[in-house]
């Protein structure tokens, strides 16, 4: 019985990269790179892809992953939230008895993942109580407390004197709170807590620390993660040799 079901979410419709999920890198289709990572999981149970393209959808089959529909269109825009094709999957997966108690959250857009990091995720959630999800973050290179917006009047502010009013952000950042990035590399879902709340992660979130993990959204990152698939080759042979 499938109790921990992958889905890896994989939409046509990008426009900063153009098919991006299923550009090449290293070789091999973005998508390919999550597929593997899922299937050399030792907890994962099954495989899911959730496309609105049959091209990607046969990609995806081509490298093991279990396409068993396609995602509605009106689910699959630019403004599309994650909940909507979690749902889906959801309603398609009881709708075939199928019962998971937990959901791996795998964006192809975070390529360079070891399957016994996604096991090691996995399993301090399960020893874990009181958590509705797990999210995996690394911590930011500087802290967000520096960080700045432009306001209405095209004034550069805090974005911290929201909350603080008067923050100076010249305070040194060894005085100020290590701040953590969501990265993509792993969300596990409590699909009770998505059922009863309608809400994919919840309110208590238990962090996943990870080593700075590189997502994809450009031409130019795609440059970048060929560098440093150099350093990263042993990603590469346990995912594809």
């Amino acid at each position: 019985m499938a109790k921990i079901v992958a889905i890896i979410p994989a939409r046509s419709g990008s426009k900063g990269v153009v098919d991006k999920n299923i550009k090449f890198l290293g070789g091999y289709p973005l998508i390919a790179w999550s597929i593997l990572a899922a299937k050399k999981s030792k907890l994962i149970d099954r495989v899911l892809v959730s496309t609105d393209s049959d091209m990607y959808a046969e990609i995806a089959k081509s490298f093991g992953a279990e396409v068993p529909f396609l995602r509605p269109k009106n689910i699959s825009r630019d403004k599309s939230g994650d909940i909507e094709f979690v749902l889906h999957a959801l309603e398609w997966l009881n709708n075939n008895s199928i019962e998971p108690e937990l959901f791996i959250h795998i964006r192809p857009t975070t390529p360079f993942r070891d399957p016994e990091v996604i096991d090691i995720a996995i399993e301090k959630f399960n020893n874990s109580s009181n958590y509705s999800s797990l999210r995996s973050v690394h911590e930011m290179s500087e802290t967000a407390y520096k960080c700045f917006e432009i306001n209405r009047d095209s004034r550069l502010v805090p974005i911290c004197d929201r909350k603080l009013k008067n923050f100076d952000s010249n305070i040194p950042r060894q005085s100020l709170p290590i701040t953590y990035a969501a990265n993509g590399y792993i969300d596990v879902l409590s699909v009770p807590n998505i059922k009863r709340t309608g809400s994919i992660h919840g309110e208590n979130i238990l962090p996943f620390i990870t080593n700075v993990s590189y997502e994809v959204d450009t031409v130019e990152d795609f440059d970048y993660l060929e560098f440093h698939l150099k350093k990263k080759k042993y990603i590469f042979d346990l995912l594809f040799e």
